[in-house]
């Protein structure tokens, strides 16, 4: 984003933002459909949230409500849990179906959590977070964390803290009425997948996405000829490294490295036993 630029970090673009990366070898880094899509801005973020404390409860408008507002674009993302302390929770929604009215009410007489739907995440866990979904991480959860590139939150509730000044946060109340869905959650927020040893699983996919878990413990090695895409790796546990291009790339907990969308293979080597996401864009169709 914006004067928030990745640096890349080695190599012989060292030193150099992302986008700057982009702007020199466009859809040969990116992919060309991404490149023609999102042109030198880098369309995901990647992110590791080590929550302390209970972070505010959120929501972020759709694409359409954010063009209408001025943005380029809203907000869909995605938390993989790295690690969860037994007392844990994460909102995601709503427990039932709830009107603006209720909702309203609820806000304005102190028990919006009332409404909330909560879980207790558990390492592996995976939550979709589509844009309109009311959500929050709870203290001590750490996860990780993929979206579009946007920062378009609305903020709707923050346990009415008070900062050093005696003064509340800012609440986005107004602005978040219209990007809410009120749909209650069906069952459980998180997703269903069965990840297996040495292979690749689905956790998440979407029009701005798709993430993969792989847990292994034996090199892997991916061909890319067919992937007109970047491909992102995040090691969220243990200890790998991701080689490429001549290119050796160490990853620890939380770091992330990128093979361009030229790259003909990838190869994956854990030490021990370890687990990366493997990000993408589906450029099919």
């Amino acid at each position: 984003m914006e004067g928030r630029e990745s640096v890349i970090a080695n190599g012989f673009l060292a030193d150099n933002t992302l986008n700057e990366a982009i702007e020199i070898y466009m859809g040969e880094l990116v992919g060309d459909k991404v490149f023609n899509c999102y042109g030198t801005e880098f369309p995901l973020l990647l992110k590791v949230i080590d929550a302390a404390k209970d972070l505010s409860i959120q929501v972020h408008p759709d694409d359409e409500l954010a063009r209408k507002r001025g943005m380029e674009q809203g907000k869909t993302e995605m938390w993989y849990v790295m690690e969860a302390d037994p007392d844990a929770k994460i909102i995601s929604g709503f427990r039932r179906d709830t009107t603006l009215e209720e909702y309203r009410a609820a806000l304005d007489s102190g028990h919006l959590m009332d409404l909330l739907h909560a879980e207790k995440p558990q390492a592996g866990d995976v939550f979709f977070i589509p844009a309109g979904r009311v959500h929050a991480l709870g203290a001590g959860v750490m996860v990780a964390e993929i979206q579009q590139t946007s920062d378009c939150t609305y903020r709707i509730y923050d346990y009415d803290r008070i900062d050093a000044d005696g003064h509340k946060r800012q609440l986005h109340t107004a602005e978040a009425m219209d990007a809410i869905d009120f749909s209650g959650i069906q069952g459980h927020a998180t997703t269903r997948y069965q990840a297996r040893q040495n292979e690749t699983t689905t956790v998440a996919a979407c029009d701005y996405f798709a993430t993969r878990l792989i847990p292994f413990n034996t090199p892997i090695r991916k061909n890319l000829e067919d992937v007109d895409c970047f491909v992102l790796y995040m090691c969220v546990e243990g200890l790998a490294a991701v080689k490429s291009m001549d290119t050796i790339v160490p990853l620890h907990v939380g770091e992330c490295c990128l093979v361009p969308a030229a790259a003909d293979s990838v190869e994956l080597f854990p030490e021990g036993a370890a687990k990366l996401l493997e990000v993408t864009i589906d450029t099919h169709g």
